[in-house]
């Protein structure tokens, strides 16, 4: 947005409103939340083959990881 004479505001980091910028919070239970809804949602749209080769795939790695140490 160069043309509105916001080229170097961007590039610098400015807000241009708000509480006068500053950092954000994170919140952390919001986060959190998001990444097992997020993870559930994908587990439940993959076919039964790809959960079946992700099981296998899994207990294959415990099986390693046991050996490992």
């Amino acid at each position: 947005m160069v043309e509105y004479g916001n080229g170097v505001s961007g590039v610098a980091g400015q807000v241009t409103g708000g509480s006068g910028g500053g950092g954000q919070t994170v919140d952390m239970g919001a986060s959190a939340s998001q990444f097992i809804s997020d993870s559930m949602h994908t587990l439940s749209t993959l076919p039964p083959a790809a959960l079946v080769g992700l099981v296998v795939i899994m207990f294959l790695g415990l099986v390693f990881l046991r050996r490992a140490f």
